[in-house]
């Protein structure tokens, strides 16, 4: 089973602002994808379980809407729009997240990616079930179960093939501001037989990053010289006019999608405006998805 998608990022809202933000944000998606004819051509939006992590966040972290009570709220004002989600396991015990993820699919939830503590923790702390975990032990009770591939980040091969073995059906890559997906599924497609879908990220970036820096934040990994290249690129794109920064993404895509093309993985489009949804947003999704979406959505 694949997902053979175009998914949508959509964050739920500060819990203070409750239902009515919600609703709002799904209008915007929709008033958005009627303007710049996308509509009809998103088949998923994909909420990620927001947790607090360094406390030199760009903008505050302050609680959110949780992504059960999320979905239910915006899913009438998308019809035809299906929902994916991050679920965060290493913080609770196995009966607990079982009920979780029982309660996302009772939603309609089709498909939950695993993730584990923030990357202020070291991989196993937590007192709850490992991500790895997860996967096999929910592997009746979610058929599209997914885990997060940064191709940048050292020793990936080795994580995201252990996460293969453990029962990924599709992996969602952090944010590509570089072509390094593509040497990072061609090897890994030369060394080994897993053939998972891998949802491609692609970001909006803003002239408001140059002075907020959320994005350069969200994909740090100090003294790593391919993300300091993926930094300094985001910089150049939140410097541009808005032509010139259409054309630049458009590159990217086009080389990301032109080297994985023919190594053997499903492929579905991830798209995120990491400052909230806007018809600016939508025009650079628009010229992407005009190269190449996934054949169902054609």
């Amino acid at each position: 089973m694949t997902l053979n998608t175009v998914a949508l990022e959509l964050v739920p809202p500060n819990a203070e602002l409750g239902r009515d933000r919600a609703i709002e944000e799904a209008h915007k998606v929709r008033e958005a994808a009627s303007a710049t004819g996308l509509e009809g051509r998103i088949g998923h939006v994909m909420m990620p379980s927001m947790i607090e992590e360094d406390g030199d966040r760009p903008i505050e972290m302050k609680p959110k809407m949780d992504v059960l009570d999320y979905w239910q709220t915006i899913r009438p004002e998308l019809p035809g729009v299906s929902g994916l989600c991050t679920q965060v396991t290493a913080f609770m015990d196995e009966p607990t997240l079982r009920r979780r993820v029982l309660d996302l699919r009772g939603a309609g939830i089709e498909g939950i990616a695993f993730v584990g503590v923030p990357r202020t923790m070291n991989d196993g702390e937590g007192s709850g079930v490992a991500p790895t975990d997860a996967l096999s032990i929910f592997e009746a009770e979610v058929p599209n179960r997914g885990a997060i591939l940064i191709p940048t980040r050292d020793g990936e091969h080795g994580r995201f093939n252990f996460k293969c073995d453990r029962g990924i059906t599709y992996g969602l890559t952090q944010l590509l501001y570089s072509d390094a997906i593509v040497d990072f599924l061609a090897r890994f497609a030369a060394e080994t037989d897993h053939r998972p879908e891998i949802l491609l990220s692609f970001g909006f970036v803003p002239q408001v990053e140059t002075r907020v820096g959320l994005i350069n934040w969200l994909i740090q990994d100090p003294g790593n010289a391919a993300v300091a290249e993926e930094q300094a690129f985001v910089k150049t794109l939140a410097a541009a006019e808005p032509a010139q920064r259409r054309r630049q993404m458009l590159d990217l895509y086009q080389r990301v999608i032109d080297g994985v093309a023919d190594l053997g993985f499903p492929l579905s489009i991830h798209l995120e405006a990491t400052y909230g949804v806007n018809k600016a947003a939508f025009d650079t999704f628009a010229e992407l998805l005009a190269y190449w979406s996934p054949p169902i959505l054609d």
